[in-house]
């Protein structure tokens, strides 16, 4: 059998591949362990000027982590083994944000949950038409992780972190582009092209990263998409209902309003009430913790979320809903705001 990481080393050019197609490149602490220790190699090479990530097969990047196993684990007791893969998962995406050489990420089709968190430190994103891009955690108990409470912040507009991180909102193409989850869109039948464009690129690539990425940038222009169509109409009604709320109380209320005559209000309310209750409101208490806050700080409460959230009921009977059963039918555990979230610090 393949190995779950696959290492491509050409003279100046590094490939790394997610190389689980079959579970659309799900993530586990072996994978995490082999992407860390191929960036390390990659560091340890003067002659690699640039890294690609990519995923095998042609249905994912990375639909996250391995929630199958997580669940196995959580329901045999083994929490700490569970702690373990967030741990080292969470030091891989600091490692990835602050990486001393060019990353570059070609993020087709699925990318989801952790699979977002490995793309989010990339210098360049790249997706396709065919990207579904989204973090869908609260419809399983869970919440954004992977940093995402902090750094949706420095990258989309206003009330995006707070719409995208609740509602689990999946955005498409182009769209990722226009909500600043992505640098490029080049078509999927020109994948091919663009690896090969990488490769003789590579050895041009400066030194200096800043210099590497708009050079690439520069170069890759010619394969990119550069109509990105704007929506000024969600823009203002995202912002409008989610930016700067304290609670998910205020959110609510404010979809409330607008529901009789407002298509996207309706929607927004019907997401909103098939989602973990808990999830929901540790989302926007992190939310509001951490914009501004620096990714180390970011890592290291969610790091105790997420071990507060995979011992709540909501955890199992999500992923027992959503992915194992499948009925989509999940029986979350109602939620008080006075009863917060107990033993849990942030």
């Amino acid at each position: 059998m393949e190995p779950p990481i696959l290492v491509r080393s050409r003279p100046h050019l590094m490939t790394i591949v997610l190389n689980r197609p079959q579970v659309l490149n799900t993530l586990n602490l072996e994978m995490v362990r082999l992407l860390r220790r191929a960036l390390e190699e990659a560091l340890s090479q003067d002659r690699i000027r640039l890294v690609v990530l990519t995923g095998a097969g042609d249905r994912a990047f990375s639909a996250g982590g391995d929630l199958k196993a997580a669940a196995q684990a959580v329901k045999a007791g083994a929490y700490e083994q569970v702690e373990k893969f967030f741990r080292e998962e969470y030091a891989l995406d600091l490692f990835i944000h602050h990486y001393p050489k060019p990353l570059l990420a070609l993020a087709h089709a699925i990318i989801m949950g952790g699979g977002l968190g490995l793309a989010a430190g990339m210098d360049l994103t790249v997706v396709t038409e065919r990207t579904r891009m989204g973090m869908p955690e609260t419809h399983i108990g869970f919440f954004p992780d992977v940093g995402a409470t902090g750094w949706l912040f420095d990258r989309c507009p206003r009330g995006y972190p707070e719409f995208l991180a609740l509602t689990g909102y999946e955005m498409v193409g182009s769209e990722c582009l226009r909500l600043g989850l992505a640098h490029l869109l080049v078509r999927w039948e020109r994948r091919g092209e663009l690896l090969e464009t990488l490769e003789r690129l590579a050895e041009r690539v400066p030194v200096d990263k800043k210099e590497a990425v708009g050079h690439l940038r520069d170069c890759l222009a010619p394969l990119s998409e550069t109509a990105i169509t704007p929506n000024p109409e969600m823009d203002a009604w995202v912002a409008r209902n989610f930016a700067g709320k304290a609670s998910v109380g205020e959110i609510l209320a404010s979809l409330s309003k607008c529901a009789p005559v407002d298509k996207l209000c309706r929607e927004a309310l019907q997401r909103l009430s098939g989602v973990s209750p808990t999830a929901l409101a540790l989302t926007i208490t992190l939310l509001r913790r951490h914009e501004g806050r620096g990714l180390r700080e970011v890592f290291a409460a969610e790091a105790r979320a997420a071990q507060f959230m995979i011992r709540h009921p909501d955890y199992l009977e999500g992923i027992r809903a959503r992915i194992l059963d499948k009925d989509n039918r999940p029986r979350w555990q109602p939620f008080r705001e006075e009863d917060g979230f107990p033993g849990l610090a942030l």
